[in-house]
Formats: structure tokens, C-alpha cells, sequence
């Protein structure tokens, strides 16, 4: 079987003597190689500060803590992603308002997102489902029109870009996943992308329980809430060895992206995802709409192919539906949401069979 998504490990002669040098050299806890890391991503961004963490929740928690978000407050968000998304805004004892999808795309609605502000709105969550850009000018003017923060999740999307920046350049907080299946892993662990010098430097304390590792135990005084979201040196080296070759893993996705996307034009029962001008998708998964899913899901596993919608709509978790609220586009979009293996695993005979496959009709 294809698979939809699988984890990339480096050889292990690349991989091995970089761990065995942090392994046996006495310290695996949060230290330099956690420094390097975040110096590295920065460099791979181009703009901001990289806070290195455990995972991509626990950054969304902090920037979340950022941006002001207190209990009671209302999050607008979308329904189409993974849960962490909504979980993060659940934990800060936040409510969640989902706004609607473009249909085009599957990505927040910026029209839905503005219709939906209201005196209890304290920050905006999108994300770039799929690896395919959000709406990036239209949510910037929102924000600033409305002068609420907006926190992207951008856990599909590491390498994207819009208009020729990549992702992680556009807003305040920007939050990356390197668990086990993303395009960069570092087994687990994420990192947040923050604009501000000055709100890094406090993500460093609640990132370690509120504690400043620049000063000894005993000279500091913990002020604010901390929790313990590091990364530790182990993952770090992981992440170090893997960013070495990112560009390989990342233009693989792409290329198997941009194949389907001229492949699987003008196909009965199949409808293409659209991009926003200035878009270029990072493919982690490539999504299509298609007609009788089932029948479709079924072609593909019967000719050795994984396919599936993957993720099961927020609102659907009675936990994360705080305001039962109609999504119309939503609805049309998620009933023929479907995705197809585009990763670095995809050789090019695998993605001729998927295609041919398709193309015999289901």
C-alpha cells in the first residue's frame, strides 16, 4: 500500500554520529544544540525568532498566552484541521467561534472571519490546511482593521510561500509541527516563529516555567505562569540533521504537487483545489474534491493506494463546538474532501499509478 503520510528519517550515517555525540557527551537536556537549532530554523525562515518546543500544541499554547487570550475570550478559528488547533485555544479556558471555509480552497474564510468578530474576540487562529497558503493580504488588513493578533498554524506548512515570502514572515506567531509525520521532524516538537524581540524573550520564560536560565536558580523570581514545553538537545540534533536536507524533502512534495495538479485537470467527478494568487502550496498532503469519496476511497485501496479526508471536522467534537454555528461551504467542502500521498515516499512510477488509477474512473 501507498501510504498517505510516513515519517523521513535520515540515513544512518548521517544520522547516528550526530546523535552519539550529543548521547555521550553528558548533557541531553535543553542546551546549545537546542541554540543551534533555533539559529539554523531563523536562517531557513528569514525573519523573526524561533522558539524551539516540545511539541506544535505547546506553541500554540504560548502564543496564545501572547496574544493576550484569557479565559472566557473567544478564538475564531476553523473547523477543517487537526483537533491540537482547537485544543490549544480550549486550554487557555477560551471559546472557539469557527468561521466558514472559501470553498475554493478549504482555508478560513477571511469574509466569515470578519463577520464573526465581536467584542470578545481577542485573536484569529488560520491555518494553511494541507500545505496550501491562507488568504495572507485579506487577514493581514483584518487584523490590522480590527487590531487583533492572528496566529497561524502553519503545521502543513513549512516552505510555502505567498508572494515570495515563506511562511512564517506574515504575522505576529506562527507555529510549526516537527512530529513524526511533517516535512521536518525532529520525532516531536514544534516551533513558534514569533515577530517581536520582546515577546520572545518572555516566551523563553513560560517555555521553562517561568524561570530565566541566563541567571541561577537561586537568583531567580518567577512573575508569571511557566510550563516545562522545551525541546531537549536530542531532538534538536534530530531537527539539525533533517534541516541539512530540507530543501530535498521539500521540493519532492512540490514536485508531486504540481504533477497532480496538471494531471488530474478535466477528470468527471474530480474537482481541483484553487490557490490564491501569489500562493506557492508546500503539498504535504495534495487535496482534491471528488465525487462519491467512498467509491473513490475504495478504487484507490483496492489498487494499493491510501486515500482518505484524514482529519475529522472540529465541530464535530462536541468538546470543541463551543457555538453551534452553520458552515455552509464547509459542509460542500468536507463531503468530497479527499487526499492523496505527496511526499518525499511518492516515486515517480507511484504517482503515474495513482494518476492512471483516477483516471479509470471509480
Amino acid at each position: 500500500m501507498i501510504p498517505l503520510v510516513k515519517t523521513n528519517i535520515p540515513a544512518r550515517e548521517k544520522m547516528m554520529p550526530e546523535l552519539e555525540k550529543i548521547l555521550y557527551r553528558g548533557y541531553v537536556a535543553q542546551g546549545e544544540q537546542v541554540e543551534h537549532f533555533e539559529r539554523a530554523f531563523e536562517t531557513f525562515v528569514g525573519k523573526g525568532h524561533s522558539l524551539s518546543v516540545n511539541s506544535g500544541t505547546s506553541a500554540l499554547h504560548i502564543a496564545l498566552i501572547l496574544a493576550g487570550v484569557q479565559p472566557d475570550d473567544e478564538v475564531i478559528s476553523t473547523a477543517l484541521t487537526a483537533e491540537p488547533t482547537n485544543v490549544a485555544i480550549k486550554m487557555m479556558g477560551a471559546k472557539i467561534r469557527y468561521a466558514d471555509v472559501d470553498y475554493t480552497t478549504g482555508n478560513i474564510s477571511p469574509k466569515s472571519i470578519e463577520s464573526n468578530i465581536n467584542k470578545s474576540t481577542k485573536a484569529i487562529m488560520v491555518v494553511d490546511y494541507a500545505g496550501i497558503p491562507i488568504n495572507v493580504p485579506a487577514i493581514q488588513a483584518i487584523s490590522l482593521k480590527y487590531k487583533i493578533p492572528v496566529i497561524q498554524d502553519a503545521a502543513h506548512a513549512l516552505g510555502a510561500k505567498f508572494n515570495g515570502s515563506k511562511t512564517g514572515n506574515h504575522f505576529q506567531y506562527t507555529v510549526f509541527s516537527f512530529q513524526a509525520i511533517k516535512q521536518l521532524t525532529t520525532i516531536d516538537g514544534g516551533m513558534l516563529q514569533i515577530e517581536s524581540k520582546e515577546e520572545y524573550e518572555r516566551a523563553k520564560l513560560i517555555r521553562w516555567f517561568g524561570i530565566d536560565k541566563k541567571l541561577s536558580r537561586l537568583e531567580n523570581n518567577i512573575q508569571f505562569q511557566g510550563y516545562k514545553y522545551h525541546m531537549n538537545n536530542v531532538n534538536a540534533t534530530i531537527g539539525l540533521v533533517q534541516l541539512a536536507e530540507i530543501y530535498s524533502i521539500l521540493n519532492s512534495h512540490i514536485d508531486n504537487g504540481k504533477y497532480y495538479d496538471h494531471e488530474l485537470q478535466a477528470i468527471p467527478g474530480v474537482e481541483l483545489v484553487d490557490y490564491y494568487p501569489g500562493s506557492e502550496p508546500a503539498y504535504w498532503l495534495y487535496t482534491l474534491k471528488v465525487e462519491n469519496r467512498e467509491g473513490f476511497i475504495r478504487k484507490l485501496a483496492d489498487n494499493g493506494i491510501a486515500a482518505s479526508e484524514l482529519h475529522k471536522r472540529n465541530d464535530w467534537h462536541s468538546y470543541l463546538n463551543d457555538f453551534h454555528t452553520e458552515l455552509p461551504n464547509l459542509d460542500k467542502f468536507y463531503d468530497k474532501l479527499v487526499h492523496l500521498p505527496c511526499g518525499w515516499w511518492i516515486t515517480v512510477e507511484n504517482r503515474d499509478h495513482i494518476v492512471n488509477t483516477i483516471k479509470a474512473g471509480w
